[in-house]
């Protein structure tokens, strides 16, 4: 794959997909072939408590190629997407100077968005209002947005509650519609590459019986370990990392609440829930044109082309 495009421009690799989709293995061959740098484009995998509850790559896996941007942020901290964003920024610059191909890898599509096509400016949100919007329960978060911006309700999904809230607390403090302060973004690096994107998007059976067996492997793996680690921390349960898919039930579990294959059989259907959203995220957000695969055979290099 050619460093620098016919335009000018240097490449970036991004594979994307949901969760179990073989992202991962797929940008580890990507790297081997090509002596690229896979940088992490996934929200948990950015904490160093959580690697075997995100999956992400093993201490081997990470020798045999540069991984940047992997396990970097301690659990204590929230990881935005704008601080993700300008981290990953600086990794692809690194990988550039090297002469070497960044590949973005990753399912968090916010992410992905956030680093293409740059931060919208929005000013900081008074503390009453988030507190005031963080209190309601999605149906009344829903009908309150419907009111007060329905053009950016109608383009989210009615139980989004991340999404509902973060749109019902721009318009109050702000005065103005989430997606006014969106097309004010800035900071993007789409203009300056030239993405090579491939998607995967594996069939629905397949991928649910793919996560039902991570997360029974994740169990043999010590992930009981991690969330014991975790909560002899006694961090704030609010922390993105103490609400990552599968904390939550293992935590329980520990507190005498529910039985191992009780967290295990929560741990499957949440992580089966979150790569149905990815997929519909991916479907939705993603610019048709991006090619998408329903798998890949981790031995071949799919030839991605740019976009």
């Amino acid at each position: 794959m050619n460093m620098i495009s016919p335009q000018g421009r240097p490449a970036v690799a991004l594979i994307a997909g949901p969760t179990a989709s073989g992202k991962s293995a797929h940008a580890l061959a990507l790297a081997e072939r090509t002596g690229g740098v896979i940088v992490n484009a996934d929200s948990a995998q950015v904490y160093r408590d959580l690697r075997i509850l995100s999956a992400r790559p093993s201490a081997e896996e990470e020798a045999r190629v540069p991984h940047r941007l992997f396990g970097y942020v301690d659990g204590a901290d929230a990881c935005s997407a704008a601080q993700w964003a300008g981290d990953a920024r600086a990794a692809i610059a690194a990988a550039h100077a090297e002469g070497r191909l960044p590949i973005l890898v990753g399912g968090t599509g916010m992410y992905i968005r956030t680093l293409l096509d740059g931060i919208a400016p929005v000013p900081e949100i008074d503390p009453e209002v988030r507190a005031t919007v963080r209190a309601l329960d999605v149906a009344a978060a829903r009908a309150a947005l419907e009111r007060e911006d329905a053009e950016a309700a109608a383009r989210i999904g009615p139980r989004d509650t991340a999404r509902i809230a973060r749109a019902l607390e721009v318009v109050r403090s702000t005065g103005q519609s989430i997606l006014i302060w969106r097309a004010r973004r800035s900071g993007g690096i789409a203009d300056g590459i030239t993405l090579q994107p491939l998607v995967i998007l594996p069939p629905t059976e397949l991928l649910y019986a793919r996560c039902d067996a991570r997360a029974a492997a994740m169990i043999a793996a010590g992930a009981l370990d991690e969330a014991a680690a975790l909560k002899a921390r006694r961090l704030d349960h609010a922390l993105p990392v103490m609400r990552a898919i599968g904390v939550p039930p293992l935590l329980r579990h520990l507190n005498g609440e529910i039985t191992l294959d009780a967290a295990l059989r929560q741990l499957q259907q949440d992580t089966r829930n979150y790569a149905k959203r990815q997929k519909t995220w991916i479907r939705h957000q993603f610019p048709e044109a991006w090619p998408h695969v329903p798998f890949v055979d981790s031995n071949e290099v799919h030839p991605l082309r740019a976009v």
